[in-house]
């Protein structure tokens, strides 16, 4: 495997059929490496992971320029070989890493690329320990949790039931097949947004039990995915979308031929060739969709749709169904349940736990002080509408009206619990049983189903604590 090219510059091309960056050519360039050493060990590295199949070369490459960082931290510290790492340095180049400027941005590094880089540095180490042991220090020069759970969102947020309601809405009159379609695929399979764009045209299959069914290539697991069911509006998405591109299918190469998502660029007055569509344009899609459509989150907020939240949102769908673990774990394609459970499946109790923090005032309302409200302008338009335009019918809210535009809690009876904002008195408590009581009736009646029930259940706790808070309160007096 070592019998690389004797040049830095190196092109490398991606023959791996069943990659998403098939055919697509890389270059990769080991001039700036200032340690002969060091440069060689990557080289190999790159090449033997390349070689192997065990790595794309587009991940490769983008390893390799996140070890420009290391070699500007070498250069700095005197370091001209892996050997010469140890605690110490390894600190020192996460320290380095915080103080960075992107040449590109001007700005920080972000934290998940600082993160990124130090992780390349890792995996280049513990590579070594296999391939390369006399390259690399002995002991152990990582403590393994140097940038876990700091400064990173580690959870893709799931849909909320009334934004998905208003993203179906908004389908309807989408005039882009390829994101319509699509977002209806998406919802309907939890697939990754890299395998929906390469779904081949034969995706579709009968079943002579559960109606049709979908296979597609995991190509983060490198294996298929074969006989998923599906209903009738996810096939009906993938006949709508063939109907779309027959047009353009006649012109395409026998590789773009055969895959569902693809379209005919055009800048100025020349005609590129036939492409399959890339994740960033579909990316791009998704956040203007919410925008063009003005789907806004609870707090009257444009939403930041993503592709992978539709991937969230049929786990959490699933598990407030009873699902067993096992099987959200397939249908994801996850390895791990461990995975499946961290990332996904307790995102509920995540949420409740987070929930009380975000309670509002319960007290006395003519004892409201700046001490509670720690804007001075939400206090002083409190005080002078707190006995008009604040009032609720169950509480009171500092700020209903924001840029001229109601609240989205304020829209929504249940959110009003959830919002640091609201205010509650004893003198609403029995109305707060009174609701409780009609979502719990809601609840054992389950008319609205299981996952607009697993929404409900937030509410309910929130609302049982507040009653909670309000009688203690009518206990001390």
């Amino acid at each position: 495997m070592n019998n690389y090219p004797e040049t830095d510059v190196w092109q490398i091309a991606d023959n791996d059929r069943n990659s998403q960056t098939y055919r697509y050519e890389y270059k990769f360039d080991f001039t700036f490496f200032e340690s002969e050493e060091i440069k060689t060990i990557v080289k190999e590295y790159i090449w033997t992971n390349y070689r192997s199949g065990n790595r794309v070369p587009k991940g490769l490459r983008e390893t390799l320029w996140r070890f420009k960082y290391f070699d500007t931290f070498c250069r700095q510290n005197g370091v001209l070989s892996l050997r010469e790492l140890d605690n110490g340095l390894t600190d020192d180049y996460r320290s380095f890493l915080h103080t960075c400027i992107s040449k590109g941005t001007e700005k920080p590094l972000s934290y998940s690329f600082q993160s990124n880089c130090f992780s390349a540095l890792k995996t280049l180490i513990d590579w070594c320990r296999v391939f390369l042991p006399s390259a690399v220090p002995e002991k152990q020069i990582f403590t393994g949790c140097e940038y876990r759970q700091v400064g990173s969102r580690l959870k893709i947020n799931f849909i909320p039931d009334e934004v998905l309601q208003a993203v179906n809405e908004a389908l309807k009159s989408e005039d882009n097949p390829y994101l319509k379609y699509g977002i209806i695929i998406l919802e309907c399979t939890g697939m990754r947004v890299g395998d929906l764009l390469l779904l081949k045209t034969d995706c579709i299959s009968e079943h002579p039990i559960s109606g049709y069914t979908i296979s597609w290539l995991d190509h983060k697991n490198r294996k298929s995915r074969d006989n998923m069911p599906i209903p009738l509006e996810c096939k009906q998405a993938v006949d709508c979308l063939l109907k779309t591109t027959v047009a353009v299918r006649e012109n395409a190469d026998e590789i773009e031929k055969g895959r569902l998502f693809i379209y005919q660029p055009e800048k100025g007055n020349n005609t590129k060739p036939i492409v399959t569509l890339s994740k960033q344009v579909f990316t791009k899609w998704c956040r203007d969709f919410s925008e063009k459509h003005d789907i806004r989150d609870s707090g009257g907020n444009i939403f930041r749709l993503t592709s992978h939240m539709f991937r969230r949102t049929l786990a959490t769908d699933m598990l407030s169904k009873g699902t067993n673990l096992k099987v959200i774990q397939e249908v994801l394609g996850h390895v791990s349940p461990a995975t499946t459970k961290k990332y996904y499946a307790d995102v509920k109790d995540t949420d409740r736990a987070e929930m009380f923090s975000k309670i509002g005032i319960l007290g006395n309302i003519r004892q409201v002080s700046e001490t509670e409200m720690t804007e001075k302008t939400d206090f002083q338009w409190f005080q002078d509408n707190c006995m008009g335009k604040a009032r609720l019918s169950d509480g009171y809210c500092t700020l209903p009206v924001q840029d001229g535009k109601p609240c989205g809690h304020f829209l929504s009876r249940q959110k009003c619990y959830l919002c640091n904002r609201y205010i509650t008195t004893l003198e609403d408590l029995e109305t707060h049983r009174q609701h409780l009581a009609e979502l719990q009736e809601m609840l054992d009646s389950n008319i609205y189903g299981a996952h607009f029930a697993a929404h409900i259940i937030p509410t309910t706790l929130a609302l049982k604590e507040i009653i909670r808070r309000l009688v203690e309160l009518q206990n001390e007096q």
